[in-house]
């Protein structure tokens, strides 16, 4: 004997995971720039905190960066670069690739190279890893804010 069974509510089911699945690519763009901007911050509090000394030519030893060469990085700004959104991904990066350039002991220098120079070292130049660290050091409080917000966000969209 076959039997029948009778569900009431599907077409608000199917009309709310429909409306979820429109939303979620701006949901987690938007979660995105929040983690974005706490490790944006870090950078440019550690790129605050990078040592400096007098410019002098390097000859066979390593310096740290000049307070000229500091100055045009804190000066520039951490950036967030334009989300890229591809399926169902969001992606951005944060860093100083759109920075622009800093006039250096008279030179014109990308301000970005300057900050690479500081961060990675250099034949010349000491290493001080202000964007690897501060990377590392929020992740975790970066990955719960964007979790916060996604709850959030999800939440105000199903009412």
């Amino acid at each position: 004997m076959p039997y029948t069974l009778k569900v009431e509510g599907m077409d608000e089911i199917t009309a709310m995971l429909k409306k979820a699945e429109n939303g979620a690519q701006g949901i987690a763009a938007r979660a995105l720039y929040v983690g974005a901007g706490i490790v944006a911050d870090e950078i440019s509090k550690g790129a605050r905190g990078v040592n400096t000394s007098r410019f002098r030519y390097a000859n066979g030893w390593q310096r740290d960066p000049s307070p000229e060469e500091k100055a045009a990085v804190v000066s520039a700004g951490v950036g967030i670069s334009k989300f890229t959104k591809t399926g169902n991904e969001v992606d951005t990066s944060v860093g100083y690739s759109q920075s622009g350039y800093a006039e250096i002991n008279g030179k014109r220098k990308a301000v970005a190279v300057i900050a690479n120079s500081i961060n990675s070292g250099t034949s010349f130049m000491k290493k001080q890893p202000f964007i690897r660290k501060a990377a590392s050091q929020t992740k975790a409080k970066a990955s719960s804010a964007i979790e916060k917000e996604i709850t959030a966000l999800v939440e105000d969209m199903m009412k």
